[in-house]
């Protein structure tokens, strides 16, 4: 879904408007339409139940705005940035920049909507009476506001992924088990049901020619069964990222040279590699002397020094310490690895092994590679060398975005624990 057109902001957070909403916003004002012109106060004037039902259509995604800056209120109280209020085809989303790190904190945000809107539902249905003594529409405007804000508090307080119930029961089982990938899982789980179930009640109802209720059901299993799918995926992925390691995702992309050498065999050596069809062209030249490794080299001295002295002149008159290759353990995860690489200026690390010598490299191509395995996902080769061509994730992959996301959501902190005791 994208970010729609911002109206305004509200507290510093934008307040979007989704270009489907505007589909959502047509079939509610016809539906709050016939239900006001059946009213003997707005009979024979079509152009009173028009505006009560776009009024109540409007009023109702005012409700919706009010249940989500609930969810953001809080959630800035707990010191979560919100990025942006969305209205949309489904209602409403806050989107926030990470999700709390406990699960008290994650119980709170959650069932801050559902409240703001049973808050609101009973309000205005204490109201009903007071209002019918001023207007009879004013008081059928306040009794269906007041029932949708009921509807909206329970029905978002189903168990399951994506809705407001399945964030409480994550939190819940994160509590109780204290796994909060297990609590994410057991809600997945649940919101796939409850979208099933959707999407099987709402069929039948359109079946029987129950047309709109019906039809509005089955968009709403699809729209459940899409996130959990999305879930489902980014809990894979979040997976792969925890528990693969840097070994198999090792390619050797360097170059190896002894240190008496001339700088005119470097020459050679990179004139070879320009020659080649390998698309993945060794950057690193590493350096040894009697199976030793002792550093490495850069171009630098074939600019800087002129060709008459590239035969009088080593390597390892321009030897320069491996410590100041970006490196990464063979052991470590791959999510560690894809922070590593965030860091670096050419996107490539040293792999080192048990003893601390080097044992490859690894880029971007080969850590996207490797997750795509790992996911059993298989992408055509001319992808692939096209992502080792320029040293990027392949099919676009925001492995750097979800690494982070799972550190600020405390997903990392279990195995950041593990690794510093080790």
């Amino acid at each position: 879904m994208g970010d729609g057109w911002q109206l305004m902001r509200i507290g510093g957070i934008p307040l979007r408007v989704h270009p489907s909403w505007f589909i959502v916003l047509v079939l509610f004002t016809m539906a709050f339409q016939q239900q006001v012109a059946k009213l003997p106060a707005a009979a024979g004037a079509d152009w009173i139940s028009w505006s009560m039902g776009l009024l109540t259509a409007l009023l109702l995604f005012v409700s919706v705005l009010l249940h989500e800056l609930g969810h953001s209120l809080v959630a800035l109280r707990e010191g979560v940035k919100v990025s942006s209020i969305t209205l949309f085809l489904m209602g409403g989303v806050a989107r926030v920049e990470r999700e709390c790190s406990t699960a008290m904190g994650s119980l709170r945000v959650a069932a801050a909507g559902p409240a703001v809107s049973l808050i609101l539902g009973a309000v205005l249905l204490f109201s009903v009476h007071s209002a019918e003594h001023v207007s009879p529409l004013l008081g059928n405007l306040v009794a269906q506001l007041g029932g949708l804000n009921l509807v909206l508090a329970l029905f978002n307080l189903l168990p399951g992924l994506p809705l407001d119930g399945g964030l409480i029961l994550k939190s819940l089982v994160w509590q109780w088990t204290g796994s909060q990938r297990r609590g994410i899982q057991v809600a997945t789980a649940s919101g796939r049901f409850l979208s099933l179930l959707a999407l099987v009640i709402g069929f039948w109802i359109v079946l029987r020619g129950g047309g709109f209720a019906g039809l509005w059901l089955v968009l709403l299993g699809w729209f459940g069964m899409s996130a959990s799918r999305s879930q489902t995926q980014t809990l894979a992925l979040q997976q792969v990222l925890k528990r693969e390691t840097v070994g198999p995702a090792t390619s050797r992309r360097f170059r190896v040279v002894e240190a008496d050498q001339s700088l005119r065999s470097l020459s050679k050596l990179r004139l070879g590699a320009v020659d080649s069809d390998d698309p993945c062209i060794a950057d690193w030249v590493l350096v040894c002397r009697g199976g030793r490794w002792i550093g490495f080299i850069t171009d630098q001295p074939l600019k800087d020094l002129p060709v008459q002295q590239w035969d009088r002149q080593t390597i390892a008159d321009h030897l320069q310490p491996l410590e100041r290759l970006p490196s990464i353990k063979q052991a470590a995860p791959l999510w560690e690895a894809v922070l590593a690489l965030e860091e670096t200026e050419q996107g490539r690390l040293l792999v080192l092994g048990p003893a601390g010598l080097p044992d490859g490299t690894l880029d971007r191509s080969d850590l996207g590679e490797t997750v795509l395995k790992g996911l059993s996902v298989k992408l055509p080769e001319a992808m692939l060398t096209a992502a080792r061509r320029s040293n990027t994730y392949p099919f676009g992959m925001p492995l750097a975005q979800v690494v982070k996301s799972m550190r600020a959501s405390g997903l990392l902190d279990d195995q950041s624990a593990e690794a510093s005791s080790r």
